[in-house]
């Protein structure tokens, strides 16, 4: 075996290789081969001169050319990290992005006192948002839906790999299978890119699914849906989470006036870009 096979010198190689496609190439190189090794961190940086055999070598170059062709990094691992879980990923499921974790700082910070007993998240994709407040809140009942079921069963795994215990998974159009039930809080992370928009050609997006990114020729229609009927299935005092485009915040907090939510607000992201509107539903 060769010097250009030990741990320090496929690190090195694969950055240069990864740096035209990433901004961190480094780190996606140490995450890839730490990959293909089952090793972590750590054991890269105390194993520079180790030498990986020739299955090992063949998985990570096919990791790094599928990375150089624009696929995204969570989808060649499985795997993508959110709020304080590790989920699971693949082409059923977008990839968590950390601004979603707005969202659950949203919800929190809205129930700094008593906290809710009865949680929905719609169209759950990964489980992402469900599965990290079941996680902060342990005693509420969380209810998360997704039209997809293979989307539904890899949320559900999830739930299962992280020992959360506290989630139901639940096959719906939006509201369309919970009949009567109410909850204190709904959050949700739907569609909201306009059909046609030229991001959707973006390397990475191509790789997600469409059905969970585009909405309408405004990417609002999803939006305007869950805004309109979420009313009926909040409690008295509930919140509605909606995350959105950097540049709906206006469309959705209209929305949200019109109906009737009170304390209708808009929260940036870790880029100061709108993201997150919420309303609250009058105590009657």
């Amino acid at each position: 075996m060769t010097e250009a096979h030990t741990v320090s010198q496929l690190l090195r190689d694969a950055a240069i290789r990864l740096s035209p496609h990433s901004d961190n190439a480094a780190s996606e190189a140490r995450s890839l081969l730490g990959w293909c090794l089952k090793q972590n961190a750590t054991w890269l940086i105390t194993h520079e001169t180790a030498q990986p055999g020739a299955a090992e070598l063949t998985r990570f170059e096919d990791a790094i050319r599928r990375r150089c062709a624009g696929e995204p990094l969570a989808y060649i691992t499985g795997s993508e990290s959110f709020w304080t879980l590790e989920l699971k990923v693949n082409r059923d499921t977008l990839i968590p992005r950390p601004d979603s974790e707005i969202v659950v700082e949203q919800a929190l910070a809205c129930f700094t006192g008593q906290r809710p007993a009865q949680l929905l998240d719609l169209g759950t994709g990964t489980g992402a948002l469900a599965l990290s407040l079941a996680s902060e809140w342990p005693s509420a009942r969380v209810i998360a839906t997704d039209i997809y079921p293979p989307t539904l069963a890899v949320a559900a795994e999830n739930a299962r790999l992280n020992g959360i215990q506290n989630v139901v998974f639940l096959e719906s159009d939006w509201f369309s299978a919970l009949g009567e039930q109410t909850f204190d809080l709904i959050v949700t992370n739907p569609p909201y890119i306009a059909e046609g928009d030229p991001h959707l050609e973006d390397l990475g997006l191509q790789y997600e699914p469409r059905r969970a990114l585009t909405s309408g020729a405004d990417g609002l229609n999803d939006l305007r849906q869950i805004i309109e009927q979420a009313p009926r299935f909040l409690n008295e005092g509930g919140w509605l989470l909606c995350e959105h485009g950097y540049d709906q915040a206006s469309c959705c907090q209209q929305l949200f006036r019109q109906s009737g939510y009170l304390q209708v607000r808009t929260q940036t992201d870790y880029a100061g870009n709108d993201r997150v509107t919420l309303g609250q539903r009058p105590h009657i």
